[in-house]
């Protein structure tokens, strides 16, 4: 399958604007154009699990840079409370997505930091360990949501760390649900 155009030109973007000064902002930017047009995501990286979120693999930057990634919740689905350990940024494609912040450091529960808030369809935060990377999301919407994001590495493959809720830490990768060398379009 071919990349679909707006996902080429968001590509283009972010070959660019690694390394330069404000890149965050201009990757940010990119990322709320992507999200703004709910009209190029193939249907097969957005179907969501019965029982959990998805991640697909949408892009991964062969010299490790960055990857892009759809996630897709159905009703109900939340991620546990985790970091990422690098950039990234969140852009809402469809539904609704709520994102609460915490503080961890492994030997207490996790608390949330202030209350949580909701992003809605071209929406998009930025996540980090110098923004505060640590952060539970749900799926807002009654039905499914779709958000695509972007980190400063193969996030399917980088180690990460969950915070359960009586304390503690334990790590974890990720992976895709389109498999670990299955990036979705090719050319």
């Amino acid at each position: 399958m071919n990349t679909p155009d707006p996902l080429m030109r968001f590509i283009a973007v972010l070959h660019d604007a690694l390394g330069q000064p404000a890149a965050h902002e201009t990757v940010s930017a990119a990322l709320a154009r992507l999200v703004a047009h709910d009209d190029w995501l193939p249907p097969a990286y957005a179907q969501p699990h019965p029982d959990h979120y998805q991640q697909y693999l949408l892009h991964a930057d062969p010299t490790g840079r960055f990857s892009i990634v759809s996630f897709v919740w159905g009703p109900g689905q939340a991620t546990p409370v985790h970091d990422h350990g690098v950039w990234g940024a969140v852009g809402v494609l469809r539904g609704a997505e709520i994102s609460q912040a915490f503080v961890a450091d492994g030997t207490t529960p996790p608390r949330p930091i202030g209350p949580p808030h909701m992003l809605l369809p071209g929406m998009v935060e930025c996540v980090g360990p110098e923004l505060g990377d640590i952060h539970k999301v749900s799926n807002a919407h009654p039905t499914v949501s779709v958000s695509i994001h972007v980190y400063g590495t193969d996030i399917g493959r980088h180690p990460r760390h969950v915070y359960p809720p009586e304390g503690g830490i334990k790590p974890f990768i990720s992976g895709y649900a389109n498999g670990p060398d299955t990036p979705a379009f090719a050319g």
